[in-house]
């Protein structure tokens, strides 16, 4: 089976690159995340995404769309943002992964513990559905731990944030 995996960052691609390697599957990655801000950290973030296919030895298509003031002017709409957030990646993985002939699509950010699996898994069967292709659900949050620690012995660099501007730290 051949999935595009869209990747938000490198270490949280490393435990579901493992695990969807283990089950035999043909990866394609996919970096597209234009809520991450400022330009300096979309930048780190792309490169550690490069340094990682590279270890791992999976080929990754780099859409590098930065809008900053699309965000900024979101900054009062709550969990809007998130929904936004979602949904611009979601549907460009499964436009993508339909042209490219991919057997699904799937994400990175369902490691984390900290992202809205619901929502994620929600927008990801709708744009699945809207584009002839399939979403690939995966709960891989109970391999978020370990997927740091590889990411700490890969020296990928690890961020404090998700990347939306308004989640910077202070």
């Amino acid at each position: 089976m051949k999935v595009l995996l869209h990747m938000c960052c490198g270490p949280c691609s490393t435990y579901p690159v493992q695990e969807l390697m283990n089950e035999g599957v043909d990866i394609q990655g996919y970096f597209y995340n234009p809520n991450i801000h400022p330009i300096e950290e979309h930048t780190k973030r792309r490169e550690n995404v490069e340094k990682f296919s590279k270890i791992k030895k999976i080929p990754v298509i780099y859409d590098d769309d930065f809008r900053q003031t699309e965000w900024e002017d979101m900054k009062d709409m709550g969990d809007a943002r998130c929904l936004h957030c979602y949904s611009v990646r979601l549907e460009n993985a499964a436009k993508l992964a339909a042209q490219k002939g991919c057997d699904a699509f799937s994400t990175t950010l369902l490691v984390s513990p900290y992202q809205k699996h619901d929502l994620i898994k929600e927008l990801g069967e709708k744009y699945a559905a809207q584009y002839g292709t399939t979403f690939l659900y995966r709960d891989f949050r109970p391999g978020f731990r370990q997927g740091q620690q590889m990411a700490r012995e890969m020296e990928l660099y690890r961020q404090k944030y998700c990347g939306c501007i308004l989640s910077l730290p202070i």
